[in-house]
């Protein structure tokens, strides 16, 4: 990061002296304040760093220092999220920030990126000249030279002359920048009304229905048909035209298309072989990349393999037993064998209990699903940046297990949950500090509790919300949480029957779990971990006590040990007395709980 020489820092001013002497009408004054100012601040540039061996792009999360601050060697200029962790980035030198390119939440900026300009101490920052293309990274050329960018290619409009109302994919959640179609409603031609469905969407949460949401209009072009996957937030995937138009002749608007650095395959005509397999393929969704190579190598029939991979899909394993079984050998794209003798397939052992794979022994790569990246990355984010604290307390659930029997006995089927949800919302709305968010260094109180739930789908986590607990009965709760459970397995919930809330509970005690520590989902700042219950002698007459045991992970930002403290006494005081959680007679045909000495 070395500047330039004071020669070459002359010759800069006396360039800039000459172009300001050119003009016309320049005053002796303006020509000294020219002079005393203009420094030609060496500029060092700051990029995006590889912090780690696999960083391709990185988040920048925070800047410590702004445009004018003064850095130090060793002082930290920001933090950076990697593939891995967030990492504190530290400048070397001396000098002053003059420009920031990338500011705070700046996602996926690529290693080597120009980030920021710092000039030496003395110069001046304000008006340091930014390099032209500054903030992209640079692509290199064949031996070492910098390439010049590709051409944007512009497509023209295509279609009739009808101008037409663009439908785009939408953002369905936060976390989304690509979704799937998974159904049209639709079809071209049809006159959608304001707020029916257009099209299913799957996100990396669940599967969203899309309201048109204008005024009726005939959908008259789709231009992604149903099954159509990896499709980018933005995206145009039909367009529509107003009543009594010509729908038929409807004007495709032009797009532009982003150079690719992917080599555009060229069209040739494949084998018989190759066309089978193919064929086959576009059938059996949810074949790998690794499996339909050796469905190509081996001229294998896929129906022909027994599979074993989840939901009955075919993985790399299954074609590799076969291929032995079989003495298979590869094929070229003629069909002939590639090899005269027999194909060496690789030999399948069945994995150690308790050591390591051995050497040449097969593995299987399983990709993650969309929504199970979402979740690794919340969880990295949550465990990096979150200082988690952890408090747990026990509770008698003898008084609780006698009022659910006495709704069981007037025919209301609730479960433990619905009463520990219940008296969540009873702490919460007393503990304003655990009912919170955080966001950009702010605490903000929720003005209504609503808890998350965590329900466990085939793709992973979800936390349909509890919508205002206080206001909602136990028999309420437990209606509203089995509809969510329902919709959120099936991949059917709305966003907004998961996104927000303000307190999350996650409940494993009737897997057997006796006690464990949750991760906090941000912006929320706690969340309740509950385990089973386990039999314990209850005092000195040694009655038997059912006992169950939570744990409250915090956020030690916003709430210290009394907070958490306080939360969990309110917590158990409800649990184990229920005529509190109601404040009066409330019958059970009311969906709450009888009180009295009964419960």
């Amino acid at each position: 990061m070395a500047g330039v020489g004071s020669l070459g820092r002359m010759n800069c001013i006396v360039n800039r002296l000459g172009t300001v002497l050119s003009r016309s009408s320049v005053s002796h004054s303006q020509v000294r304040k020219f002079y005393l100012r203009s420094t030609c601040a060496a500029t060092n540039k700051v990029e995006m760093p590889s912090l780690s061996p696999t960083m391709e792009a990185g988040t920048i999360v925070k800047w410590h220092k702004k445009e004018g601050d003064p850095v130090q060697p060793g002082d930290l200029l920001c933090d950076i999220q990697t593939d891995k962790a967030i990492v504190g980035m530290e400048y070397d030198e001396e000098g002053v920030v003059a420009k920031i390119l990338k500011p705070d939440n700046s996602e996926n900026v690529t290693v080597g990126t120009l980030i920021a300009l710092v000039v030496d101490e003395g110069d001046d920052w304000q008006s340091v000249e930014v390099p032209a293309g500054a903030g992209a990274a640079a692509p290199q050329a064949a031996g070492g030279e910098t390439a010049a960018p590709s051409p944007v290619a512009t497509a023209a409009p295509t279609g009739g002359s009808t101008p037409g109302m663009k439908v785009e994919m939408p953002s369905l959640s936060p976390s989304m920048e690509e979704g799937t179609i998974v159904a049209w409603h639709k079809k071209e031609g049809d006159t959608v009304k304001q707020g029916e469905l257009l099209c299913d969407i799957q996100t990396d949460k669940a599967i969203v229905g899309m309201e048109w949401e204008d005024d009726e209009a005939i959908l008259a072009k789709i231009l992604n048909q149903a099954g159509s996957t990896k499709i980018k937030v933005g995206t145009l995937i039909a367009m529509m035209v107003a009543e009594g138009e010509d729908w038929k002749d409807v004007q495709i608007p032009a797009q532009t298309a982003a150079p690719s650095s992917e080599p555009v395959a060229t069209s040739t005509s494949p084998p018989p072989a190759a066309e089978k397999v193919a064929a086959i393929e576009v059938d059996l969704p949810g074949i790998g990349p690794s499996v339909k190579k050796l469905l190509q190598e081996y001229n294998i029939t896929p129906s022909s393999v027994s599979a074993t991979g989840p939901k009955g899909n075919l993985i790399k394993g299954d074609i590799l037993n076969y291929i032995q079984s079989k003495g298979l050998h590869k094929v070229d794209q003629t069909g002939k064998s590639a090899t005269p003798e027999k194909a060496a397939a690789p030999t399948l052992a069945s994995p150690p209990a308790a050591s390591s794979p051995s050497r040449g022994e097969p593995y299987i790569d399983i990709p993650l699903s969309s929504m199970r990246k979402v979740i690794a990355k919340r969880l990295t984010e949550s465990k990096s940046t979150v200082p988690h604290a952890y408090s747990t307390i026990d509770c008698s659930m003898q008084i609780v297990t006698n009022a659910r029997a006495r709704f069981i006995e007037q025919g209301i089927r609730v479960s433990m949950n619905d009463f520990i949800i219940k008296a969540a919302g009873f702490a919460l709305e007393r503990s304003p500090r655990v009912n919170a968010t955080y966001k950009a260094d702010n605490f903000q109180p929720s003005p209504t509790v609503d808890i998350s739930v965590a329900v466990a789908t085939e793709g992973g986590l979800i936390t349909p919300i509890v919508q205002n607990v206080p206001s909602l009965g136990v028999a309420q709760i437990s209606e509203t949480v089995k509809a969510l459970a329902e919709k959120a397995r099936a991949g059917k919930l709305q966003p907004h029957e998961f996104q927000g809330g303000s307190f999350s509970i996650s409940n494993l005690g009737m897997f057997g779990i006796k006690e464990f520590s949750a991760v906090i989902n941000p912006p929320q700042v706690a969340i309740l971990a509950i385990g089973g219950t386990r039999l314990t002698v209850g005092n000195e007459n040694s009655i038997i006590d059912p006992k169950m045991s939570v744990t409250l992970s915090y956020d030690s930002r916003v709430m210290d040990e009394k907070d958490a403290l306080q939360f969990l006494e309110l917590f158990r005081l409800g649990l184990q007395n229920p005529d509190i959680l109601v404040g009066g007679t409330v019958s059970v045909r009311n969906a709450d709980f009888a009180v009295g000495s009964a419960v």
